[in-house]
């Protein structure tokens, strides 16, 4: 006789105010349920957990054919611990078996010694797929973001101008591309069916069309055919992700106007097709603007500027888009793209961001994966790369803190490394060596973390023969100096890293710090970079960041404030909210600056061994 596995999704515990604890035990794993007042205490399983739990209940439930309440295999355990009334008391242990469980749906009470246990299984049965969780002998962990990848690979974004706009140049300083293909100085030669996806980021695909010029009236047709075309695409990642109109500022005073006749008809139409889909407005060439009023006879140079640009943007700019939208309200930025005058990508960064997340993310959905796919294709805004890293690791592996049920089996190794592919993938550098993955970086984040556990060892600074002992002065270029990191090449990982997830006690500190660790690593690679186009990740500016965190008081203080965090594995939201204010900290940019100021002037493109 063998019985359907069913999923367990609540289970509550009432009994005397003298309860001091529950807890759930399956197997070799044991969970706290925790309490609610008045002598009560339950907790209702979130999808993965359940699905974990599945597993080993499943197991228990087909156990059957044996009816032994003594064999340990087909039984669940609730320990329940009271209050000392006097001074020997012993925890009181309440078995309820799997053979008690009954295989019909709903609500189950089971009475045990003043204690009521209420269970709450499923309606339907769940199929069991072995391969589906991972486990010390099935393979390794599953990245969640392999999941977000696999279902959206590239933004989609169309964008919209006419010829010599800057798309070209827009489209590379946002993606760190070197050259998009865009068709922004060739007149009739862009074809907006045709995805373009750059080499140096295949994280982004772009449609695009050329504008409303004279002469290209009917393109207008064009442009709401294809929009109409992509809503509806059965497949996400087949959909329009987002859409940039591009216009440059106009100057007035030259007789320039911001919209063609073309321009103008298209958005007095586009609300229908524009529908649903997040757009924003792009005034490109703003410096010219600045340079422009800069130099107004008689302005008063005391005056602020961008104030008066400002103004000058809403009157000649807005002002026109929304009248042909009837008063519709719009997103829109003004940006320049010039190399030393990049101005507003940042914030068309995030508007978009923003906007896409709200279009794509339901609330049963924390992580949508074209959400996922805008931050992780934009090379501009740490910010956003930082919060999307947040949001990927609550999905599924930071939760999992105060549960082994995600890292059953596995090592603290193992654990680790699912983790910082996930954040070295929102992350996305142009790294086609994979050094980032490679088992020598990984090995330097674990030497860092352990720093953690050594409070009253100072931390080294790196000897590094490209530094200067003072930077009030600029740094000459230096070509040939290797990068000294502080670890010997060959130094053997600290011990905690080969232990179970399970066995190890105190197993929190070490992964806050390195997460946070990581995150602010890739945030000084990140300033570093910069966002030139096309540029390979060398280990050499891997190196430097490295040793800039390394030596910095931002990693002492993240240590420290890990060290003085008094908490249990068990206390899950604690833990991520401490997470999330130490990686989003106030003072993240200044210690970001820091950091880099602290770099010698070096040739970053020179690419060298880990170890020299």
């Amino acid at each position: 006789m063998t019985s359907s596995p069913w999923q367990l999704s609540c289970i509550e515990v009432r009994g005397d105010k003298d309860i001091q604890c529950v807890n759930l035990v399956v197997g070799d794993e044991r969970r706290p349920i925790p309490p609610q007042g008045g002598g009560m205490f339950s907790e209702r399983f979130d999808e993965r957990l359940s699905v974990a739990f599945r597993c080993i209940i499943s197991t228990i439930l087909m156990s059957l054919t044996s009816h032994k309440r003594s064999s340990a295999t087909d039984q669940v355990t609730l320990e329940v611990r009271r209050r000392k009334r006097r001074f020997f008391r012993a925890t009181e242990t309440v078995k309820v078996y799997s053979i008690e469980v009954r295989s019909d749906s709903g609500r189950q009470v089971i009475k045990r010694d003043k204690v009521d246990i209420t269970l709450e299984v499923s309606s339907q049965p769940v199929p069991i797929d072995h391969g589906s969780l991972p486990t010390a002998t099935s393979g390794e962990l599953k990245p969640t973001t392999e999941d977000l990848i696999a279902q959206c690979p590239r933004f989609r974004v169309l964008v919209v101008g006419k010829t010599g706009v800057g798309k070209s140049s827009l489209i590379d300083r946002v993606f760190g591309t070197k050259t998009t293909g865009v068709a922004d100085d060739k007149p009739g030669e862009a074809k907006i069916e045709d995805g373009l996806i750059s080499p140096q980021n295949d994280r982004f695909i772009l449609h695009d069309s050329k504008g409303f010029e004279p002469g290209e009236g009917g393109n207008y047709d064009t442009v709401t055919s294809f929009i109409e075309a992509r809503k509806k695409e059965p497949h996400i990642k087949d959909q329009l992700h987002a859409v940039w109109f591009c216009f440059p500022v106009p100057m007035v005073h030259y007789g320039e106007r911001l919209l063609e006749d073309g321009a103008e008809k298209f958005l007095e139409q586009s609300n229908e097709a524009l529908r649903s889909i997040p757009t924003v407005f792009v005034f490109t060439k703003y410096d010219r603007l600045i340079k422009h009023m800069q130099k107004v006879p008689g302005r008063n140079p005391a005056a602020d500027v961008e104030s008066e640009a400002n103004l000058y943007l809403q009157r000649h700019c807005v002002e026109p888009i929304q009248r042909s939208l009837k008063g519709k309200a719009i997103l829109h930025v003004a940006v320049s793209s010039r190399p030393n005058h990049q101005r507003g990508l940042d914030e068309l960064t995030k508007l978009t961001y923003e906007r896409v997340a709200e279009s794509f993310t339901s609330k049963s959905n924390t992580v949508s994966p074209v959400p996922f796919a805008a931050a992780g294709a934009q090379r501009v805004e740490p910010g956003v790369k930082i919060q999307s890293s947040i949001n990927v690791g609550k999905q599924r592996y930071w939760r999992a803190l105060a549960s082994s049920t995600n890292f059953l089996g596995f090592t603290m190794l193992d654990c680790l490394g699912v983790i910082h592919t996930d954040i070295i993938s929102v992350w996305n550098f142009y790294d086609p060596s994979k050094y980032l993955s490679s088992e020598e970086f990984r090995n330097l984040m674990i030497n860092m973390v352990a720093k953690v556990d050594a409070p009253t060892q100072s931390t080294p600074a790196p000897t590094n023969p490209t530094r200067s002992g003072s930077f009030s002065e600029p740094l000459p270029l230096m070509t040939t100096a290797i990068v000294i990191l502080p670890f010997v090449a060959g130094l053997a990982l600290v011990r905690w890293v080969y232990e179970s997830y399970q066995r190890l006690q105190i197993v929190h500190p070490k992964f806050m710090a390195y997460i946070v660790d990581l995150t602010h690593v890739l945030n000084i690679l990140f300033a570093l970079k910069g966002n030139e186009g096309g540029k390979k990740l060398t280990r050499r500016e891997i190196k430097l960041a490295f040793n800039a965190y390394y030596a910095s008081s931002w990693m002492e203080e993240v240590h420290e404030s890990i060290r003085q965090f008094r908490r249990t594995i068990m206390d899950r939201d604690e833990i991520i909210e401490k997470i999330e204010e130490l990686v989003l900290a106030s003072d993240r940019e200044a210690h970001v600056t820091s950091a880099i100021q602290g770099i010698p002037s070096v040739n970053l493109e020179q690419d060298e061994e880990w170890y020299g």
